[in-house]
C-alpha cells in the first residue's frame, strides 16, 4: 500500500525544481520570440514582452523562395510520415522474421543489422548522393523517405526485434489453430500487441527525421522541396542578429514534433519499460 511520507514530498519538490530548470531554455525563447526589435536589446532577457510582436511570426508565413517556412514545415511534416510507416512496415517485419527463425542465418543478420547501427551514415553519404542523383532522387521527397527508410531500418530492426523476443507464441499458435494465415497472424494478433513497440520506434526514427539537417541539405538543398530545418538554415542566414525572429522560426518547428510527443507518450513509455499491455 502506498504511503505518502516527507520523504515522497521532498522527492516531489526536487523534481519540481528539476523540472522548472529544464524549463528555463524554453522560457527565454518563448519570451524572446514574442519581443518586438525594440524590446529585444532595451529590456531584460527575463522579463517578458510589453506586447505580443505577432509580426515575428507574419513573417515567417510569407516568406519565399528558400526561407519559405511554410513549404518546408509541409515537406518535413510528408517526408517524416512517409518515413515512420515505411520504417514500422518493414521493420515490424523483417524484426519479426528474425525473432522467429531458428536457422543460422537469422542470427548473422541480426548482427548485421547491429554493425549498420554502430557504423555513422555519413560514410556512405558520396556514393549514395552520386546513385540517388543517377536516378532522378535528388530534391525529391519520395527520394528522401526511401533513403531514410534505409538509413533507419537497422535501428528499427533491432528494437522491435527485442521486442518479439520478448513475446510469447501462444497467441500465435491460438490464430493458426483456428485458421488464420502468416500474415492474417502477424497484422492482427502480433503487431497491434507490439503497439508499445511501434510507439518507441515512431517517436524515436521520427525526430531523427524530422531534425536532420545534414542529410537534408546534401539532398534537398536548393530545391522546391527542401525541408524545414535547410529553410530554417537560408532563413537565419538572412536575419544576421534578428533573435526574436530567430527564434519564432525555431519555436513554429518544435510544435508539430511537440504534439506527436505528446500523442504517443504513452506507447513510447511503455515501451522503453518493455510492456506490452495497453
Amino acid at each position: 500500500m502506498f504511503r505518502y511520507t516527507k520523504l515522497t514530498f521532498l522527492r516531489e519538490i526536487g523534481f519540481w525544481l528539476l523540472a522548472a530548470v529544464f524549463l528555463i531554455p524554453f522560457y527565454f525563447l518563448v519570451m524572446t520570440a514574442f519581443k518586438s526589435d525594440d524590446e529585444l536589446f532595451t529590456t531584460s532577457p527575463l522579463g517578458g514582452p510589453t506586447h505580443l510582436a505577432w509580426e515575428n511570426f507574419a513573417e515567417l508565413f510569407t516568406a519565399q523562395g528558400n526561407t519559405n517556412i511554410v513549404q518546408g514545415l509541409i515537406n518535413s511534416v510528408i517526408m517524416t510520415v512517409g518515413s515512420i510507416v515505411g520504417l514500422v512496415l518493414l521493420g515490424a517485419l523483417t524484426g519479426y522474421v528474425l525473432a522467429r527463425s531458428t536457422r543460422r542465418w537469422s542470427k548473422a543478420a541480426y548482427y548485421l543489422f547491429l554493425i549498420a547501427i554502430v557504423l555513422p551514415s555519413q560514410l556512405g553519404t558520396v556514393p549514395l548522393y552520386i546513385g540517388w542523383r543517377a536516378i532522378g532522387l535528388t530534391g525529391s521527397l519520395w527520394g528522401m523517405i526511401i533513403l531514410y527508410v534505409g538509413m533507419l531500418l537497422p535501428l528499427a530492426i533491432f528494437l522491435y526485434a527485442g521486442f518479439f523476443r520478448g513475446l510469447g507464441t501462444e497467441y500465435e499458435e491460438a490464430a493458426t489453430i483456428d485458421g488464420a494465415s502468416r500474415s492474417q497472424v502477424f497484422f492482427r494478433i502480433v503487431l497491434p500487441l507490439m503497439s508499445p513497440a511501434t510507439g518507441t520506434v515512431a517517436i524515436l526514427t521520427g525526430l531523427i527525421v524530422w531534425n536532420d539537417f545534414f542529410t537534408a541539405l546534401i539532398f534537398m538543398g536548393g530545391s522546391a522541396n527542401q525541408t524545414l530545418p535547410v529553410s530554417m538554415y537560408y532563413f537565419i542566414g538572412s536575419l544576421v542578429s534578428q533573435w526574436n525572429r530567430i527564434f519564432a522560426i525555431v519555436l513554429v518547428s518544435m510544435i508539430p514534433i511537440l504534439a506527436f510527443y505528446l500523442f504517443a507518450q504513452k506507447k513510447f513509455i511503455q515501451g522503453f519499460a518493455g510492456g506490452l499491455k495497453g
